[in-house]
């Protein structure tokens, strides 16, 4: 499955497109990580507990939208976008979406 932010598959021709394609998940903060975030915040640095738990959401909103990209008859997606939004104390949405397209 190819994937782009762009409107084209650089080398490839859109042959078909299938419509609005999109993932998403919904996560919720970790007491341990809110605790080690607290004191990262006192010291400063990287808070590598959030950053796994995004890079994590973001891996799995994506093979959300590439699932319903091949359930349409996809082989590509373009125009892919993120977007993340709160949705209660502690949690928070990661969305992801695109135009599921096909490549030849």
């Amino acid at each position: 499955m190819f994937l782009s932010n762009i409107e084209t598959i650089p080398g490839k021709t859109i042959t078909a497109s299938h419509g609005l394609v999109s993932g998403s998940t919904v996560r919720a903060k970790h007491v341990g990580r809110d605790i080690m975030a607290g004191l990262k915040n006192i010291v400063g640095g990287e808070l590598r507990g959030y950053t796994e738990l995004l890079e994590e959401s973001r891996a799995q909103a994506i093979e959300r939208m590439k699932t319903q990209a091949q359930q349409m008859g996809a082989n590509a997606i373009v125009n892919v976008r993120f977007s993340t939004s709160s949705v209660a104390a502690g949690a928070a949405e990661i969305y992801v979406y695109g135009t599921a397209v096909t490549v030849a």
